[in-house]
């Protein structure tokens, strides 16, 4: 196999997830196994949620695992710019290519026409909400529309009969009709690419010749193997690796499961574990051998033995490999190197020590404070988070809100823990020092006092504090789907109160 080269290109709109390394290591195994390329490039094309620190944080994630690349933003390389924000010119060029080759066309339905079209297709039972009556205007029709100014869309059209058929590497034949298929937007009316033909695109300006990717995109596959029909371009092979799974069974997602990199730097994992385990996920060794180098993967690696199924991400199961590399990865001459640089650097220690300072009456006080910021599963129950009359399902719906409220606010700082603390406890009618704060206490430390709350939550950074208030959730019983909906609304609309008062009678 020749030129092999693969790319990953996650979007910087949060923590980098876990999935993020995931496929990563898979490419870059591929890469290796072949003498190949491993490119990163960042998808960016949202604009309102990517943000450069985001796109930092997913630089320095996958370094810390190991992962490297030869081409990408930061490293430059032949096939440039490697940010999709750089290359809407190309993008737009490319869309007025197939309008002018009669493979796409301007849609001008507007936001009323397309909320009826999908309520009328939710009412008939089927998947696509756009009914096409854009799909063959006439030229008259279109320069009439373009006249009154009335924006439009760029979409594909797609063929109508028959099937999209492709051989995927991991998962053998492939049949979609194309009557499954929807006329996937392209480019938005601000201009703006969708994925799909940013994505096509540059895997062919940047030389793609395989695609690794999870099951997630299969459904997809069709759209973009017509855009290269389209455009008359030899498409990528394709492999759809298995989905990593929760204990549930479903996709992992931040609402339920620790995704992000930086929670498992943060809770003291080995990057070699991790990368180990990831690999378990998706490919089976000879011999079922679990502990192993990804040299050693790589060196013999066979896409036969790719999982066709998801794969379960058992926390307990990365542990115990964490465990193994702790004892028999690590000289014990260097352990206590690898502990400090994980969790006993100067800067944090002596942040925490300035808080702790008017708190202790002997240095051996400062463990006892601080000892919640080492550790990663805290004594908890609805006694301690629930203060004052505080119902537990109350608790969990504020705790949820808060995570919003949080998430809005992006930077997670003591200051922005404390004004969504507050915003929650005005929109639910609590008592903010009697309920949340024990609530945020007993959350954060396990305890009802301790060091300065909001300051402390800021120290133990974002991934960490989230997976904590998870946590508390799951301790008070969680949020059932049908509630997690209508709490969902009701916190877009600020109307909390209602619904807490709701629940607590229920």
């Amino acid at each position: 196999m020749e030129n092999v080269r693969v790319r990953i290109a996650p979007s910087p709109t949060g923590d980098p997830h876990i999935g993020t390394a995931y496929m990563a290591l898979f490419n870059i195994i591929f890469a290796r196994r072949h003498n190949g390329t491993f490119i990163l490039r960042i998808e960016d094309t949202d604009q309102k949620r990517s943000l450069p620190e985001y796109e930092e944080n997913i630089f320095k994630a996958l370094n810390w695992l190991g992962l490297h690349w030869e081409e990408g933003p930061d490293v430059g390389g032949p096939y440039g710019p490697y940010r999709q924000s750089e290359r809407y010119d190309i993008y737009k060029e490319h869309a007025m290519l197939l309008l002018k080759r009669g493979k796409a066309y301007k849609c001008f339905a507007t936001a009323e026409e397309l909320e009826e079209m999908r309520e009328v297709s939710k009412a008939m039972g089927k998947v696509s909400g756009y009914d096409r009556r854009y799909r063959n205007l006439s030229e008259e029709e279109i320069k009439a529309f373009e006249a009154e100014g009335r924006p439009y869309v760029i979409r594909l059209k797609v063929p109508l009969t028959g099937n999209c058929e492709f051989e995927d590497k991991v998962k053998g034949k492939i049949v979609t009709p194309w009557a499954d298929v929807d006329d996937q937007v392209l480019l938005k009316s601000d201009g703006f690419p969708t994925y799909h033909l940013a994505n096509v695109v540059d895997d062919h300006l940047m030389k793609i010749t395989h695609v690794i990717r999870g099951d997630e995109w299969i459904s997809s596959t069709p759209k973009h193997l017509y855009l290269y029909e389209a455009f008359g371009w030899q498409p990528p092979e394709f492999l759809h690796m298995p989905l990593l799974l929760g204990l549930d069974g479903k996709k992992l997602s931040k609402r339920r499961n620790h995704t992000s990199i930086e929670y498992y730097r943060a809770s003291g994992y080995l990057p070699e574990a991790i990368c180990n385990f990831l690999t378990l996920m998706g490919y089976s060794m000879p011999n079922e051998k679990e502990f192993y180098s990804r040299e050693e993967i790589a060196k013999d690696f066979d896409v036969n033995r790719i999982g066709k199924s998801g794969a379960i991400f058992d926390e307990k199961k990365l542990s115990w490999l964490n465990q193994q590399y702790i004892i028999n990865a690590i000289e014990p001459k260097d352990l206590w190197k690898r502990i400090k640089d994980w969790g006993f650097q100067d800067e944090l220690m002596e942040k925490l020590a300035f808080l702790c300072q008017t708190r202790m009456r002997t240095f051996g006080d400062f463990m006892e404070l601080c000892s919640f910021f080492f550790v990663n599963d805290l004594p908890l129950s609805t006694e301690l988070l629930c203060q004052k009359g505080l119902l537990p399902e109350q608790a969990a719906a504020a705790l949820q809100c808060l995570i919003w409220s949080l998430d809005e606010k992006v930077d997670w700082s003591s200051a922005s823990f404390e004004a969504s603390a507050k915003e929650i406890c005005e929109l639910f009618g609590l008592n903010f020092k009697k309920q949340m704060i024990p609530l945020l206490f007993g959350t954060i430390m396990g305890k009802l006092q301790g060091p300065p709350l909001f300051d402390c939550f800021e120290i133990l950074g974002k991934p960490r504090a989230r997976a904590r208030i998870l946590r508390a959730m799951e301790c008070l019983g969680g949020v059932s789907n049908k509630k997690y909906q209508k709490l969902e609304k009701a916190w877009h609309a600020r109307d909390l109160k209602s619904f807490f008062d709701q629940n607590a009678s229920s």
